[in-house]
């Protein structure tokens, strides 16, 4: 009798130790610090994979990750990247020059069409009266983007659930402007000037399309 239940008490313990050492296991993996979006993998169109961040949690962005931007506009691109997990700094930028260079070329060749894609109702109101106002004075635009030596994020901000970034551009550009018969009235093609704006692009966070739209332009 007293061997069986010396049996009973060995089977027991063994069983307590396996058991133990199961939910150690377990409780141990569950303690592990989850990565923030910034620490997970991406996959092969360089969306973030992983868990999501909780929205009001700090983000840590390494100091990389901010290149392209002036200080004053780190905190709000923390709480836009926690706010939308689509969201990457260099992508943002590499984006915002193609939009630039697509919306100058269609402004000067009078595409409403395309500028009315790219940007804000506000804004395309202000580009489709000025070609409007050059179509009625017979006037071309022959204009060539040379090169953006520059574009710096200056700001950027979350309200509510639209994210506005605001971008500082320098570039080169040749202005020349032609009559109703092709004469050059002013400008030149051989004589790049240099152009200093800052143009403001919003988005919806929450919006299924990934697009930026122009929605205020500057000089800078």
């Amino acid at each position: 009798m007293i061997y069986e239940i010396v049996i009973l008490a060995m089977i027991a313990a063994f069983l307590g130790l396996r058991l133990y050492s199961v939910l150690g296991r377990r409780a141990e993996h569950e303690e592990e610090i989850v990565p923030t979006r910034f620490d997970q993998g991406k996959d092969a169109g360089g969306a973030v994979t992983g868990p999501r961040q909780e929205q009001n949690a700090p983000v840590p962005l390494r100091p990389r990750d901010m290149a392209g931007a002036t200080p004053m506009a780190e905190q709000g691109i923390r709480a836009i990247a926690a706010a939308d997990r689509q969201f990457e700094l260099a992508g943002f930028l590499h984006g915002a020059k193609a939009a630039y260079q697509m919306i100058l070329e269609a402004f000067w060749r009078g595409d409403r069409e395309e500028l009315k894609e790219l940007c804000t109702p506000e804004v395309f109101e202000g580009f489709a009266a000025a070609i409007t106002a050059r179509e009625a004075a017979g006037e071309v635009l022959d204009n060539r983007l040379v090169r953006i030596e520059e574009a710096t994020i200056q700001s950027a901000r979350l309200e509510g659930r639209s994210a506005r970034i605001a971008v500082r551009f320098a570039a080169d550009i040749a202005a020349v402007t032609r009559d109703r018969d092709g004469n050059v009235i002013a400008g030149s093609l051989n004589d790049a000037v240099e152009s200093r704006d800052v143009w403001t692009f919003v988005r919806q966070v929450n919006a299924s399309a990934p697009d930026w739209l122009l929605e205020e332009t500057d000089e800078g």
